[in-house]
């Protein structure tokens, strides 16, 4: 007879939600899942649907709605970058009512790949595919970047799945492990669309800038983890060593990047004015 705890174990090795034709599958009887409910070690989300009661909110409140967790919400539970966001985004059936709930935003676009009945998440591709539909490009392309540079998909597959839509397409065609972080594929979109052209990852001085304007236009960007003391000193060093070697550096942190970037796009427009990307023979 399987315990209210091995139960328990069970629902915490599988997204800590889960349907109960799953929870039979795996062995668990009527009586076993009644059990486990009876001890206060698992509830109902809604009918045939329990969870741990410390299940991820996102993925009860997707359950609740009869959907899977995707899109932003996915992806941040996965680990990836993602920009703020407050909503649950969940994706329900082509055939499910499109009732507007508060705090959730739907997704009824048909899925890359096909999803079973008890599923709770949505695994990546779709997940990509959702986040390319629902959030500005320079945000999506972060994303998409990020699930890149942790290895969650090569860049070879990305090219190779049959996308759906074309904003899940371009970003396929456009995708590269050439940032260090999301916000630098932010600030070169930010560049491409004043028209200046970026050279990214270049290394100086044994060390990579983030991008170089020109010729000495360094632009070094702070990402939105907090830099320990350590690790600002040596940027300070590093930062340093350039402007002995003729670069101006600026740097930009992930608030400005996001969040101000009519200030970043005016500060780049003010050093180019004053010929700082320019080398010396050249002003």
């Amino acid at each position: 007879m399987t315990s209210p705890e091995q139960l328990a174990q069970w629902l915490r090795q599988h997204d800590a939600v889960a349907h109960t034709t799953a929870l039979r599958a795996a062995g668990f009887t009527t009586h076993a899942i009644r059990s486990a409910v009876a001890a206060g070690v698992a509830d109902w989300v809604r009918r045939s649907w329990l969870a741990l009661p410390d299940a991820p909110a996102p993925v009860r409140a997707a359950v609740a709605a009869g959907g899977r967790l995707t899109c932003l919400s996915e992806a941040s539970l996965s680990g990836l970058w993602t920009p703020a966001h407050e909503e649950t985004h969940v994706a329900v059936d082509a055939t499910a009512s499109r009732v507007c709930r508060p705090g959730l935003r739907l997704h009824w676009s048909r899925p890359v790949v096909p999803v079973g009945a008890t599923a709770v998440r949505e695994p990546l591709v779709n997940t990509l595919a959702h986040v390319a539909a629902c959030v500005p490009v320079a945000e999506a392309l972060s994303v998409w970047e990020s699930a890149l540079r942790k290895q969650r998909i090569s860049a070879a597959e990305v090219a190779r799945v049959q996308w759906h839509g074309a904003a899940a397409r371009s970003i396929a065609a456009h995708a590269s492990l050439l940032s260090d972080s999301g916000l630098e594929t932010v600030f070169v979109g930010l560049m491409s669309s004043i028209g200046v052209v970026v050279r990214q990852q270049v290394w100086v001085d044994g060390r990579p800038i983030d991008a170089i304007i020109g010729d000495l236009l360094a632009v070094q960007i702070d990402g939105f983890t907090h830099h320990q003391a350590a690790d600002r000193r040596r940027d300070l060093r590093a930062d340093a060593r350039l402007v002995l070697r003729g670069y101006t550096v600026l740097r930009f942190d992930y608030y400005q990047i996001l969040f101000c970037p009519d200030e970043v796009i005016a500060t780049i427009r003010m050093a180019m004015a004053q010929g700082l990307h320019l080398a010396p023979a050249h002003r």
